[in-house]
């Protein structure tokens, strides 16, 4: 039997589905930018990228948490 997958890691298969980009993408875009602000992060992936906040904010939480 299979763990369900948990936490921000949770969103990535709607993340993928909806914007249309691997997870890797969005993961490196983030990691690119170490010293800004989490809630800064997420505005700019919903600014410039059109993500929701829900899945900006699981991209940034996941690459923040020293896991992306």
């Amino acid at each position: 039997m299979t763990d369900k997958v948990k936490g921000p890691a949770s969103y990535f298969p709607s993340i993928e589905k909806t914007y249309g980009q691997p997870i890797d993408h969005w993961l490196s875009l983030v990691a690119a930018r170490p010293g800004e602000k989490h809630m800064d992060t997420v505005a700019w992936l919903k600014t410039e990228h059109g993500l929701g906040h829900g899945h900006a904010n699981a991209i940034v939480a996941h690459v923040r948490a020293g896991k992306g």
